[in-house]
Protein backbone atom coordinates (compact mmCIF):
# COMPACT_ATOMS: atom_id res chain seq x y z
CA UNK A 1 0.00 0.00 0.00
CA UNK A 2 3.05 2.32 1.17
CA UNK A 3 4.32 1.72 -2.53
CA UNK A 4 1.05 2.33 -4.36
CA UNK A 5 0.88 5.75 -2.43
CA UNK A 6 4.60 6.65 -3.53
CA UNK A 7 3.24 6.23 -7.67
CA UNK A 8 0.43 7.91 -7.02
CA UNK A 9 2.13 10.99 -5.19
CA UNK A 10 5.13 10.65 -8.03
CA UNK A 11 2.37 10.73 -11.03
CA UNK A 12 0.38 13.31 -9.33
CA UNK A 13 3.45 15.35 -8.80
CA UNK A 14 4.86 15.04 -12.27
CA UNK A 15 1.65 16.06 -13.72
CA UNK A 16 0.82 19.45 -11.55
CA UNK A 17 4.50 20.48 -11.59
CA UNK A 18 4.59 20.24 -14.99
CA UNK A 19 4.82 24.05 -16.28
CA UNK A 20 2.48 23.66 -19.09
CA UNK A 21 0.04 21.72 -16.92
CA UNK A 22 -0.07 24.90 -14.77
CA UNK A 23 -0.50 27.46 -17.69
CA UNK A 24 -2.95 26.02 -19.83
CA UNK A 25 -5.11 24.93 -15.89
CA UNK A 26 -5.51 29.01 -15.78
CA UNK A 27 -5.19 29.86 -19.47
CA UNK A 28 -8.13 26.96 -20.76
CA UNK A 29 -11.36 28.91 -18.67
CA UNK A 30 -9.98 32.66 -20.64
CA UNK A 31 -9.67 30.94 -23.94
CA UNK A 32 -12.49 29.85 -23.86
CA UNK A 33 -14.26 32.48 -22.95
CA UNK A 34 -12.80 34.66 -25.28
CA UNK A 35 -13.35 31.81 -27.73
CA UNK A 36 -17.03 32.22 -27.13
CA UNK A 37 -16.82 35.94 -27.23
CA UNK A 38 -14.72 36.03 -30.35
CA UNK A 39 -17.52 33.46 -31.96
CA UNK A 40 -20.32 35.84 -31.14
CA UNK A 41 -18.59 39.32 -32.24
CA UNK A 42 -17.72 37.38 -35.39
CA UNK A 43 -21.33 36.13 -36.08
CA UNK A 44 -22.90 39.75 -34.93
CA UNK A 45 -20.46 41.25 -37.55
CA UNK A 46 -21.56 39.16 -39.95
CA UNK A 47 -25.60 39.26 -39.34
CA UNK A 48 -24.76 43.53 -39.24
CA UNK A 49 -23.06 43.59 -42.58
CA UNK A 50 -25.58 44.90 -45.11
CA UNK A 51 -25.43 43.57 -48.63
CA UNK A 52 -27.62 45.29 -51.39
CA UNK A 53 -29.63 43.32 -54.05
CA UNK A 54 -30.86 44.64 -56.96
CA UNK A 55 -34.25 43.33 -58.58
CA UNK A 56 -36.07 43.64 -61.62
CA UNK A 57 -39.71 42.83 -61.92
CA UNK A 58 -41.30 42.57 -65.17
CA UNK A 59 -44.53 40.65 -63.76
CA UNK A 60 -45.53 44.28 -61.86
CA UNK A 61 -47.22 42.38 -58.63
CA UNK A 62 -44.57 43.41 -56.35
CA UNK A 63 -44.10 47.23 -55.79
CA UNK A 64 -41.14 49.03 -54.03
CA UNK A 65 -43.19 48.71 -50.21
CA UNK A 66 -42.60 45.06 -50.43
CA UNK A 67 -39.05 45.17 -51.07
CA UNK A 68 -38.01 47.43 -47.57
CA UNK A 69 -34.57 47.68 -46.65
CA UNK A 70 -33.09 46.50 -43.25
CA UNK A 71 -29.86 46.14 -41.36
CA UNK A 72 -28.52 42.86 -43.27
CA UNK A 73 -30.38 43.82 -47.03
CA UNK A 74 -30.71 46.60 -48.98
CA UNK A 75 -32.85 46.90 -52.50
CA UNK A 76 -32.18 48.48 -55.58
CA UNK A 77 -34.66 48.76 -57.66
CA UNK A 78 -33.49 48.22 -61.64
CA UNK A 79 -36.68 47.39 -63.19
CA UNK A 80 -36.53 50.77 -65.22
CA UNK A 81 -32.97 49.78 -67.00
CA UNK A 82 -34.25 46.48 -68.18
CA UNK A 83 -32.90 43.16 -67.18
CA UNK A 84 -29.94 42.30 -69.87
CA UNK A 85 -28.86 46.50 -68.71
CA UNK A 86 -28.87 45.58 -64.56
CA UNK A 87 -27.02 43.01 -65.63
CA UNK A 88 -24.34 44.31 -66.56
CA UNK A 89 -24.75 47.33 -64.01
CA UNK A 90 -25.34 44.26 -61.08
CA UNK A 91 -21.89 42.39 -62.35
CA UNK A 92 -19.65 45.65 -62.24
CA UNK A 93 -20.75 46.57 -59.02
CA UNK A 94 -20.22 45.08 -55.50
CA UNK A 95 -24.16 44.22 -55.09
CA UNK A 96 -24.38 40.53 -54.18
CA UNK A 97 -26.77 39.70 -57.08
CA UNK A 98 -29.52 40.46 -59.24
CA UNK A 99 -32.72 38.98 -58.55
CA UNK A 100 -35.13 38.81 -61.35
CA UNK A 101 -38.48 38.44 -61.44
CA UNK A 102 -40.38 37.73 -64.86
CA UNK A 103 -43.76 38.22 -66.46
CA UNK A 104 -45.79 35.51 -66.98
CA UNK A 105 -49.44 34.53 -67.09
CA UNK A 106 -50.47 33.26 -63.64
CA UNK A 107 -48.76 33.80 -60.18
CA UNK A 108 -47.98 29.77 -59.83
CA UNK A 109 -46.04 30.13 -62.98
CA UNK A 110 -44.02 33.77 -61.49
CA UNK A 111 -43.59 32.02 -58.54
CA UNK A 112 -41.58 28.81 -60.47
CA UNK A 113 -39.74 31.64 -62.28
CA UNK A 114 -37.45 33.63 -60.51
CA UNK A 115 -33.98 33.84 -60.71
CA UNK A 116 -31.20 34.90 -58.95
CA UNK A 117 -27.94 36.05 -60.70
CA UNK A 118 -24.44 36.64 -58.92
CA UNK A 119 -20.67 36.34 -59.50
CA UNK A 120 -20.15 34.55 -56.68
CA UNK A 121 -22.36 31.61 -54.06
CA UNK A 122 -24.95 34.15 -52.37
CA UNK A 123 -25.60 33.56 -48.45
CA UNK A 124 -28.27 31.16 -47.04
CA UNK A 125 -29.67 34.31 -44.93
CA UNK A 126 -30.08 36.15 -48.13
CA UNK A 127 -31.79 33.88 -50.49
CA UNK A 128 -33.97 32.60 -47.19
CA UNK A 129 -35.00 36.48 -47.09
CA UNK A 130 -35.86 36.77 -50.55
CA UNK A 131 -37.60 34.13 -50.60
CA UNK A 132 -39.92 34.97 -47.25
CA UNK A 133 -40.41 38.10 -49.38
CA UNK A 134 -41.78 36.75 -52.49
CA UNK A 135 -44.07 33.50 -50.79
CA UNK A 136 -45.72 36.40 -48.26
CA UNK A 137 -46.35 38.57 -51.63
CA UNK A 138 -47.59 36.15 -54.03
CA UNK A 139 -49.59 34.18 -50.81
CA UNK A 140 -51.36 37.68 -50.28
CA UNK A 141 -52.04 37.97 -54.41
CA UNK A 142 -53.27 34.39 -54.52
CA UNK A 143 -55.90 35.01 -51.49
CA UNK A 144 -57.24 38.40 -53.34
CA UNK A 145 -57.62 36.00 -56.74
CA UNK A 146 -59.53 33.53 -54.95
CA UNK A 147 -61.98 35.76 -53.13
CA UNK A 148 -60.38 35.29 -49.41
CA UNK A 149 -61.38 38.21 -47.57
CA UNK A 150 -58.02 39.45 -45.80
CA UNK A 151 -59.04 41.53 -42.75
CA UNK A 152 -61.13 38.41 -41.81
CA UNK A 153 -58.17 36.24 -42.19
CA UNK A 154 -56.04 38.48 -40.37
CA UNK A 155 -58.43 39.22 -37.43
CA UNK A 156 -58.93 35.19 -37.10
CA UNK A 157 -55.26 34.46 -36.23
CA UNK A 158 -54.44 33.26 -32.35
CA UNK A 159 -51.42 34.05 -30.82
CA UNK A 160 -50.30 30.79 -28.04
CA UNK A 161 -48.14 31.75 -25.40
CA UNK A 162 -48.17 29.15 -23.24
CA UNK A 163 -47.04 29.63 -19.28
CA UNK A 164 -45.23 26.74 -17.68
CA UNK A 165 -45.35 25.81 -13.81
CA UNK A 166 -44.85 23.19 -11.58
CA UNK A 167 -47.22 21.67 -9.52
CA UNK A 168 -46.38 23.26 -6.14
CA UNK A 169 -47.27 26.59 -8.33
CA UNK A 170 -43.60 27.81 -9.43
CA UNK A 171 -43.42 29.52 -12.29
CA UNK A 172 -41.15 27.93 -15.09
CA UNK A 173 -40.14 29.27 -18.72
CA UNK A 174 -39.66 27.86 -21.87
CA UNK A 175 -36.10 29.20 -21.55
CA UNK A 176 -34.89 26.42 -18.75
CA UNK A 177 -35.07 23.43 -21.62
CA UNK A 178 -32.84 25.12 -23.63
CA UNK A 179 -30.77 25.68 -20.61
CA UNK A 180 -31.27 21.90 -19.64
CA UNK A 181 -29.89 20.74 -23.43
CA UNK A 182 -26.86 23.46 -22.69
CA UNK A 183 -25.51 22.04 -19.75
CA UNK A 184 -26.50 18.50 -20.49
CA UNK A 185 -24.50 18.99 -23.84
CA UNK A 186 -21.54 20.69 -22.14
CA UNK A 187 -21.23 17.79 -19.58
CA UNK A 188 -21.13 15.16 -21.91
CA UNK A 189 -18.75 16.62 -23.93
CA UNK A 190 -16.35 17.71 -21.56
CA UNK A 191 -16.89 13.92 -19.94
CA UNK A 192 -15.31 12.83 -23.39
CA UNK A 193 -12.47 15.39 -23.77
CA UNK A 194 -11.40 15.22 -20.09
CA UNK A 195 -11.58 11.17 -20.70
CA UNK A 196 -9.74 11.33 -24.03
CA UNK A 197 -7.04 13.77 -22.71
CA UNK A 198 -6.32 12.19 -19.16
CA UNK A 199 -6.32 8.92 -20.27
CA UNK A 200 -3.77 9.37 -23.32
CA UNK A 201 -1.54 10.89 -20.58
CA UNK A 202 -1.91 7.77 -19.03
CA UNK A 203 -0.69 6.06 -21.92
CA UNK A 204 2.15 8.27 -23.03
CA UNK A 205 3.83 7.92 -19.77
CA UNK A 206 3.62 4.46 -19.82
CA UNK A 207 5.19 4.14 -23.63
CA UNK A 208 7.65 6.60 -22.46
CA UNK A 209 8.85 4.26 -19.47
CA UNK A 210 8.49 1.35 -21.32
CA UNK A 211 10.86 2.76 -24.23
CA UNK A 212 13.08 4.05 -21.04
CA UNK A 213 13.76 0.94 -19.88
CA UNK A 214 13.39 2.82 -16.81
CA UNK A 215 9.71 0.67 -16.16
CA UNK A 216 12.62 -2.58 -15.79
CA UNK A 217 14.36 -1.14 -12.83
CA UNK A 218 10.80 0.21 -11.02
CA UNK A 219 9.00 -3.17 -11.84
CA UNK A 220 11.91 -4.93 -9.61
CA UNK A 221 10.85 -3.03 -6.65
CA UNK A 222 6.42 -2.89 -7.16
CA UNK A 223 4.15 -5.51 -8.89
CA UNK A 224 3.39 -4.43 -12.37
CA UNK A 225 -0.84 -3.89 -11.00
CA UNK A 226 0.33 -1.25 -8.36
CA UNK A 227 1.82 0.89 -10.89
CA UNK A 228 -0.68 0.58 -13.55
CA UNK A 229 -3.34 1.46 -10.51
CA UNK A 230 -0.95 4.28 -9.30
CA UNK A 231 -0.20 6.01 -12.76
CA UNK A 232 -4.16 6.06 -13.34
CA UNK A 233 -4.48 7.47 -9.86
CA UNK A 234 -1.64 9.89 -10.00
CA UNK A 235 -3.19 10.98 -13.24
CA UNK A 236 -6.89 11.41 -11.76
CA UNK A 237 -5.96 13.51 -9.02
CA UNK A 238 -4.06 15.91 -11.15
CA UNK A 239 -7.45 15.92 -13.64
CA UNK A 240 -9.42 16.24 -11.05
CA UNK A 241 -7.12 19.26 -9.75
CA UNK A 242 -7.47 20.90 -13.07
CA UNK A 243 -10.89 20.91 -12.97
CA UNK A 244 -11.86 22.06 -9.64
CA UNK A 245 -9.43 24.79 -10.33
CA UNK A 246 -11.39 25.61 -13.67
CA UNK A 247 -14.72 24.81 -11.92
CA UNK A 248 -13.34 27.98 -9.06
CA UNK A 249 -12.42 30.43 -11.90
CA UNK A 250 -15.57 29.99 -14.19
CA UNK A 251 -17.71 30.42 -10.71
CA UNK A 252 -16.28 33.97 -9.86
CA UNK A 253 -16.37 34.81 -13.27
CA UNK A 254 -20.46 33.63 -13.31
CA UNK A 255 -20.67 35.31 -10.15
CA UNK A 256 -19.53 38.75 -11.22
CA UNK A 257 -21.45 38.52 -14.64
CA UNK A 258 -24.43 37.91 -12.28
CA UNK A 259 -23.78 40.54 -9.95
CA UNK A 260 -23.32 43.06 -13.16
CA UNK A 261 -26.39 41.93 -14.21
CA UNK A 262 -27.80 42.57 -11.12
CA UNK A 263 -29.06 39.40 -10.13
CA UNK A 264 -29.74 38.39 -6.36
CA UNK A 265 -28.17 35.01 -5.65
CA UNK A 266 -28.36 35.37 -2.37
CA UNK A 267 -31.42 33.77 -1.94
CA UNK A 268 -32.43 30.38 -3.53
CA UNK A 269 -36.50 30.73 -3.29
CA UNK A 270 -37.98 34.26 -4.50
CA UNK A 271 -41.65 35.26 -4.64
CA UNK A 272 -43.54 35.45 -7.51
CA UNK A 273 -43.50 39.45 -7.73
CA UNK A 274 -39.78 39.02 -7.78
CA UNK A 275 -39.55 36.91 -10.54
CA UNK A 276 -42.02 38.82 -12.59
CA UNK A 277 -39.56 41.45 -12.32
CA UNK A 278 -36.69 39.41 -13.25
CA UNK A 279 -38.68 38.05 -16.20
CA UNK A 280 -38.65 41.40 -17.68
CA UNK A 281 -34.83 40.96 -18.31
CA UNK A 282 -33.97 37.80 -20.43
CA UNK A 283 -30.44 37.60 -19.47
CA UNK A 284 -31.82 37.76 -15.50
CA UNK A 285 -34.53 35.56 -15.77
CA UNK A 286 -32.06 33.12 -17.65
CA UNK A 287 -29.49 33.70 -14.79
CA UNK A 288 -31.60 33.19 -12.21
CA UNK A 289 -33.51 29.44 -13.68
CA UNK A 290 -29.77 28.30 -14.38
CA UNK A 291 -29.52 28.90 -10.09
CA UNK A 292 -32.75 27.52 -9.34
CA UNK A 293 -31.32 24.10 -11.27
CA UNK A 294 -29.93 21.76 -8.61
CA UNK A 295 -26.35 22.57 -9.15
CA UNK A 296 -24.82 20.91 -5.82
CA UNK A 297 -25.79 17.46 -7.28
CA UNK A 298 -25.27 17.69 -11.09
CA UNK A 299 -21.58 18.80 -10.22
CA UNK A 300 -21.18 16.29 -7.70
CA UNK A 301 -22.73 13.79 -10.26
CA UNK A 302 -20.28 15.16 -12.62
CA UNK A 303 -17.78 14.24 -10.04
CA UNK A 304 -18.69 10.68 -9.97
CA UNK A 305 -19.42 9.53 -13.68
CA UNK A 306 -16.05 11.65 -14.37
CA UNK A 307 -13.71 9.38 -11.69
CA UNK A 308 -15.44 5.99 -12.81
CA UNK A 309 -15.41 7.20 -16.95
CA UNK A 310 -12.34 7.80 -16.60
CA UNK A 311 -10.79 4.80 -14.20
CA UNK A 312 -12.83 2.81 -16.60
CA UNK A 313 -11.08 4.37 -19.88
CA UNK A 314 -7.92 5.03 -18.54
CA UNK A 315 -7.39 0.74 -17.45
CA UNK A 316 -7.92 -0.20 -21.21
CA UNK A 317 -5.36 2.95 -22.24
CA UNK A 318 -2.53 1.85 -19.75
CA UNK A 319 -2.91 -1.82 -21.41
CA UNK A 320 -2.62 -0.29 -24.55
CA UNK A 321 0.41 1.66 -23.50
CA UNK A 322 1.95 -1.88 -22.16
CA UNK A 323 1.20 -3.80 -25.31
CA UNK A 324 3.40 -1.42 -27.65
CA UNK A 325 6.56 0.40 -28.22
CA UNK A 326 5.36 3.55 -29.22
CA UNK A 327 2.42 6.03 -30.06
CA UNK A 328 2.14 4.93 -33.84
CA UNK A 329 1.48 1.40 -32.89
CA UNK A 330 -1.52 2.22 -30.88
CA UNK A 331 -3.40 3.74 -33.83
CA UNK A 332 -4.84 0.09 -34.30
CA UNK A 333 -6.37 -0.57 -30.57
CA UNK A 334 -7.77 2.92 -30.26
CA UNK A 335 -10.79 2.66 -32.62
CA UNK A 336 -12.46 0.26 -30.16
CA UNK A 337 -11.60 2.52 -27.14
CA UNK A 338 -13.17 5.76 -29.03
CA UNK A 339 -16.38 4.04 -30.91
CA UNK A 340 -17.99 3.85 -27.54
CA UNK A 341 -17.43 7.42 -26.38
CA UNK A 342 -18.82 8.52 -29.92
CA UNK A 343 -21.63 6.34 -29.64
CA UNK A 344 -22.48 7.93 -25.89
CA UNK A 345 -21.89 11.87 -27.90
CA UNK A 346 -24.41 10.73 -31.03
CA UNK A 347 -26.73 9.00 -29.10
CA UNK A 348 -27.22 12.44 -26.38
CA UNK A 349 -27.24 15.20 -29.14
CA UNK A 350 -29.79 13.04 -31.04
CA UNK A 351 -31.96 11.37 -28.44
CA UNK A 352 -31.70 13.04 -25.19
CA UNK A 353 -32.28 16.32 -26.46
CA UNK A 354 -35.51 15.25 -27.90
CA UNK A 355 -36.48 12.69 -25.71
CA UNK A 356 -34.46 12.70 -22.33
CA UNK A 357 -36.49 9.66 -20.32
CA UNK A 358 -37.17 7.77 -23.87
CA UNK A 359 -35.96 3.87 -24.19
CA UNK A 360 -32.44 4.82 -26.06
CA UNK A 361 -31.62 7.39 -23.66
CA UNK A 362 -32.50 5.54 -20.79
CA UNK A 363 -31.02 1.90 -21.87
CA UNK A 364 -27.55 3.58 -23.15
CA UNK A 365 -27.15 5.72 -19.78
CA UNK A 366 -26.92 1.84 -18.35
CA UNK A 367 -24.22 0.98 -20.73
CA UNK A 368 -21.15 1.33 -18.69
CA UNK A 369 -19.12 2.55 -21.65
CA UNK A 370 -21.99 5.27 -22.96
CA UNK A 371 -23.10 6.28 -19.00
CA UNK A 372 -20.60 8.41 -18.47
CA UNK A 373 -21.61 11.04 -21.33
CA UNK A 374 -25.17 9.83 -21.97
CA UNK A 375 -26.30 9.87 -18.17
CA UNK A 376 -25.11 13.48 -17.78
CA UNK A 377 -27.04 14.44 -20.70
CA UNK A 378 -30.42 13.20 -18.63
CA UNK A 379 -29.16 14.82 -15.40
CA UNK A 380 -30.79 17.99 -16.05
CA UNK A 381 -33.83 17.18 -17.02
CA UNK A 382 -34.44 14.93 -13.88
CA UNK A 383 -33.58 11.01 -13.52
CA UNK A 384 -35.02 9.07 -11.07
CA UNK A 385 -32.65 7.97 -7.99
CA UNK A 386 -32.82 4.40 -8.81
CA UNK A 387 -31.30 4.96 -12.34
CA UNK A 388 -28.94 6.53 -11.24
CA UNK A 389 -27.86 4.06 -8.59
CA UNK A 390 -27.86 1.19 -10.95
CA UNK A 391 -26.33 3.06 -13.54
CA UNK A 392 -23.56 3.68 -11.39
CA UNK A 393 -23.04 0.41 -9.83
CA UNK A 394 -23.02 -1.12 -13.42
CA UNK A 395 -20.58 1.33 -14.43
CA UNK A 396 -18.46 0.49 -11.07
CA UNK A 397 -18.22 -3.36 -11.68
CA UNK A 398 -17.44 -2.88 -15.33
CA UNK A 399 -14.66 -0.57 -13.94
CA UNK A 400 -13.33 -3.48 -11.43
CA UNK A 401 -13.94 -6.25 -14.49
CA UNK A 402 -11.57 -4.06 -16.84
CA UNK A 403 -9.09 -3.40 -14.41
CA UNK A 404 -8.12 -7.30 -13.88
CA UNK A 405 -8.47 -7.59 -17.17
CA UNK A 406 -5.81 -4.88 -17.70
CA UNK A 407 -3.77 -5.98 -15.36
CA UNK A 408 -3.40 -9.22 -17.29
CA UNK A 409 -2.19 -7.50 -20.53
CA UNK A 410 0.02 -4.66 -18.73
CA UNK A 411 2.20 -7.82 -16.81
CA UNK A 412 2.90 -9.10 -20.11
CA UNK A 413 3.11 -6.62 -22.14
CA UNK A 414 5.06 -4.09 -19.91
CA UNK A 415 8.64 -6.39 -20.33
CA UNK A 416 7.67 -6.87 -24.35
CA UNK A 417 9.79 -5.41 -26.91
CA UNK A 418 10.08 -4.94 -30.49
CA UNK A 419 7.09 -7.09 -31.48
CA UNK A 420 3.96 -5.51 -32.99
CA UNK A 421 1.07 -6.92 -30.81
CA UNK A 422 -2.35 -8.14 -32.60
CA UNK A 423 -5.48 -8.55 -31.17
CA UNK A 424 -4.80 -12.45 -31.60
CA UNK A 425 -1.36 -12.07 -28.77
CA UNK A 426 -3.58 -9.88 -26.98
CA UNK A 427 -6.15 -13.14 -26.23
CA UNK A 428 -2.88 -15.20 -25.36
CA UNK A 429 -2.05 -12.60 -22.66
CA UNK A 430 -5.32 -12.61 -21.06
CA UNK A 431 -5.39 -16.50 -20.64
CA UNK A 432 -1.98 -16.65 -19.40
Amino acid sequence: MNKLKLIIKREYLAKVRNKTFIIMTFLSPLLMIGMIALVAFLTKSSMEKATTVAYVDESGIFSASDFKSNKTIKFENLTEAGFEKAKIIVEESSHEGLLYIPKKDNIDQVANSVEFYSSETPGMVTISGLESILEKKLHKEKMLLLDIDLDKLEKAKINIDIKMSNFSGERSSKMINGIKIGIGMTAGYLIMMFILIYGAMVMRSVIEEKTSRIIEVIISSVKPFQLMLGKILGTALAGLTQFLIWTIIMFIIFMVSSMVFGVDMTSSSMSAQQMEQLAQNDTQFMLTEIFNLPLFSMFAYFILYFLLGYLLYSSIYASIGAAVDNETDTQQFMMPVMLPLMIGVYVGFATVINDPHGTIATVFSMIPFTSPIVMLMRIPFGVPWWQITISLFLLFITFLFVVWLAAKIYRVGILMYGKKVSYKELYKWLRY
